[in-house]
């Protein structure tokens, strides 16, 4: 009890809580449950003053007005900003509120491996990778019927789920190549397209938005997880296909080959149906090709083991917390 009483304060802003069940609230939830043993963890959408240690926020932009807050009130506590894909492959590069947010910050978390050549030179410095994680699964066995394709991703432009939707359209005709697809409708005119595809396309099915333990399952379940994101920081559904011993077929951009690394073999260019269709096909027809991409999957899993991703953490707030301490003490 004493001990527990001693815990530094840390507070883990997050733009989204978990309502929004997306990639921020999982990484700020995971973290809080990694913390709680080294620190007394507080979880908010917007830090309205407290007199807590350290700092963890979540996306340049949309948490500026904490990060502002904070430095202002504790210049000399630890603030630690996580970036987001739209953090580095966007607005960093033209929001004045993102920039800011980087200049404030003690490090910049990075959540894939290429990230740190997304940051400002000057401040590479202070970036920090640190992959995320997802419990082991074991591998279910797979009808082999049909081939079960699954995205998980929010309907908006981000995700690109255009090029899923184009690519169902390419395999209607394949009544063995499934695709389902998991998200929220949060841009109103990709709902209504999704809808008349289903409409339309009989293997296509949009299951909406679902429960996290849900959607983890299904990716479990399905034969082959496809990411077509024009956008990604390092999604957390790729670490939990590839911890579940479910393939991957994934765009080739930076947050995704900062995941897979660079000799993945399960790569279309952002936005290339006819590739992704492609690509698909040969899963269906080619016994040898799902093995081959579980098996590079499967080479990167220990990369996203949890105490991988806690060491990281544990160790990045201590050295912070050394060098704030040395910084506040008097003369």
């Amino acid at each position: 009890m004493l001990e527990a009483m001693h815990r530094p304060a840390l507070v883990i802003v997050t733009p989204a809580l978990a309502a929004a069940n997306n990639g921020n609230w999982q990484t700020a939830q995971r973290w809080a449950r990694m913390l709680r043993n080294d620190y007394a963890v507080t979880l908010t959408d917007r830090w309205a003053g407290g007199d807590e240690q350290l700092m963890i926020a979540l996306h340049a932009r949309r948490s500026a007005v904490s990060v502002s807050a904070w430095r202002a009130a504790h210049p000399h506590r630890p603030l630690v900003l996580v970036l987001t894909g739209t953090d580095l492959y966007r607005d960093i590069a033209r929001d004045v509120d993102a920039q800011r947010s980087l200049q404030l910050a003690d490090r910049l978390v990075v959540l894939n491996e290429r990230g740190l050549a997304a940051l400002p030179e000057p401040l590479r410095a202070k970036g920090v990778v640190c992959l995320q994680s997802a419990s082991r699964r074991r591998v279910l066995r797979k009808t082999s019927r049909h081939l079960r394709a699954l995205m998980v991703g929010h309907l908006r432009e981000e995700k690109s789920p255009q090029t899923y939707f184009d690519t169902a359209r390419r395999l209607a005709a394949r009544h063995d190549i499934l695709l389902d697809h998991i998200g929220g409708e949060l841009d109103p005119a990709l709902g209504r397209a999704a809808r008349a595809l289903m409409a339309s396309v009989r293997t296509y099915r949009w299951l909406g938005a679902l429960p996290h333990a849900a959607t983890r399952a299904r990716i479990q379940a399905a034969h082959v997880l496809v990411h077509p994101s024009r956008l990604e920081g390092g999604a957390h559904v790729v670490i939990e296909a590839v911890s579940s011993g479910t393939p991957v077929i994934a765009s080739r951009i930076d947050g995704n080959v900062g995941l897979l690394g660079t000799d993945f073999g399960g790569y279309f260019e952002p936005g290339d149906d006819l590739r992704l269709a492609t690509l698909l096909r040969q899963a269906r027809d080619d016994a040898a090709m799902l093995p081959l991409l579980q098996a590079q999957c499967a080479a990167r899993a220990p990369l996203f083991a949890p105490e991988a991703e806690r060491a990281t953490l544990r160790q990045l707030l201590a050295s912070l917390t050394c060098l704030r301490t040395r910084t506040e003490a008097p003369p």
